[in-house]
């Protein structure tokens, strides 16, 4: 079925679901400080904290992570979808973003990686979850891939205060 403005309810519900999902997952590795929701189809997940570029809040999602050297690589799939999920829009609006990986908090850096970091990084992402590659087939858009660099202070951020630098 499809609604007026050409969005259909099926979508609309997998949205709503998504985001549920992502807000309890987001809770439980918060109150547990990682020890339930670490993993997820077996690999580790991050908490990702970027601001808003609308509204200027604070936005925390749950994301499989590879760590490549110094820094960390999510990737920006939306499952498939045409459009590039807000987070990312939010980090390349303002790349200060805080990183929870179990207990530990800092602030770091987002880049989006160059076309020859992905090329690189793109067989070790789908390496780590086929569905990376399913999605990508999904959709028109090439899904980037996001570095994550810790900032210059190795201050851990306070668990209970998101704070970003600028």
């Amino acid at each position: 079925m499809v609604s007026s403005d050409g969005i259909t309810f099926q979508t609309s519900m997998k949205d709503r679901n998504v985001r549920r999902a992502s807000v309890l997952h987001r809770r439980i590795y918060r109150v547990t400080l990682g020890l339930i929701g670490r993993r997820m189809v077996d690999n580790d997940v991050l908490l990702l904290t970027t601001r808003g570029h609308l509204s200027g809040r604070p936005h925390t999602v749950p994301l499989l992570y590879l760590t490549v050297g110094s820094r960390f690589v999510v990737v920006a799939s939306y499952g498939g979808r045409p459009e590039n999920p807000v987070w990312y829009d939010n980090l390349v609006a303002d790349p200060a973003v805080v990183v929870q990986i179990g207990r530990r908090r800092w602030a770091a850096r987002a880049s989006s990686a160059s076309a020859e970091e992905r090329r690189e990084l793109w067989p070790r992402v789908v390496d780590a979850y086929r569905g990376y590659a399913v999605y990508q087939s999904q959709t028109d858009r090439e899904i980037p891939l996001v570095l994550l660099e810790r900032g210059s202070s190795e201050k851990p951020v306070s668990p209970f205060a998101i704070r970003f630098p600028r």
